[in-house]
């Protein structure tokens, strides 16, 4: 691996974030006890995890509905792999909430009881990268370059957080019969928040009241969230390894065909091409474009 990429680290062919893992961790997530309960939202990196996790602590925590705890979505559902946990999960009750961008190999051998649950969350490449671009600006000290010609390649051949797109969703895909698993995509999730919503309960067996599906709905619509201290993630943005971007948010944007404002034709052609070649059996539906703007 080109040695300028230092703030990555490689385990078992994945990238991870060398700031951000402790090594000790990583190398024994096989043996991590898994409980019957656990809950697990899977993304490759910029594919909608912030949102899911809040549809999640929405979900699971009456209190989170209701606005009477004052508690981060980060800290309902944290990090799995991450340093940046600020509770001990071991020791939480049940039910566990986590998220990961792990890839399915290097999950928790616990997973494949097929008793804990897994909601899997994919995204079309074009604005995962598009989002990539902008989101490895916001982290300081990372060899970005400033256009999405040198990004683009970087994200294609996978000398990124999360490694190659195609091999995170392609290995969860194929190998989706080992887990209780639920593929969710993220744009069908912007057009239709409620029938997810609902989607995601039946999967996870939470019965929830009309007044319930609504209070979720509302409280996890992109606007909303950007406007909630707890679901945002602009705390974080006021550590030292973080730059505040232009916009102010951490939030971006959350749109879908974002990707057209930044690909050339020629790029997007050759992104088509690669596309295909690395995804053309796989039987998942991609959207590219909601028309929204």
């Amino acid at each position: 691996m080109d040695n300028k990429y230092t703030h990555l680290l490689n385990f078992k062919g994945y990238n991870f974030d060398s700031s951000l893992v402790d090594a000790d961790f990583i190398e024994n997530l096989d043996d991590f006890e898994i409980r019957d309960d656990d809950v697990f939202i899977i993304t490759y990196p910029k594919s909608g995890t912030i949102w899911t996790q809040q549809i999640l602590s929405l979900i699971y925590f009456e209190g989170h509905r209701n606005r009477t705890e004052d508690l981060a979505t980060l800290d309902r559902v944290p990090f799995f792999e991450y340093k940046i946990r600020k509770t001990d999960f071991l020791n939480r009750p049940s039910p566990r909430l986590f998220c990961s961008h792990l890839p399915y190999y290097l999950v928790p051998k616990g997973l494949k009881s097929k008793k804990a649950k897994i909601i899997y969350v994919y995204r079309n490449p074009k604005d995962v990268m598009t989002s990539f671009f902008h989101f490895s600006y916001m982290m300081a000290g990372r060899e970005t370059g400033n256009n999405m010609e040198h990004f683009m390649k970087r994200f294609l051949d996978g000398n990124v957080v999360g490694s190659r797109w195609f091999d995170h969703v392609r290995g969860w895909y194929e190998h989706r019969h080992d887990f209780s698993i639920l593929f969710m995509m993220y744009e069908e999730m912007k057009k239709d928040l409620r029938s997810s919503v609902l989607k995601i309960s039946r999967f996870l067996e939470k019965e929830l009241s009309e007044e319930d599906v609504e209070a979720i709905v509302k409280q996890s619509t992109f606007q909303n969230m950007k406007s909630d201290p707890k679901a945002n993630y602009d705390g974080i943005l006021k550590f030292n390894d973080w730059k505040r971007p232009a916009e102010g948010h951490f939030l971006r944007k959350g749109t879908v065909g974002d990707w057209k404002h930044h690909l050339t034709v020629e790029q997007n052609e050759r992104f088509d091409k690669i596309f295909q070649r690395n995804m053309k059996d796989l039987p998942l539906k991609f959207i590219w474009d909601l028309n929204e703007e």
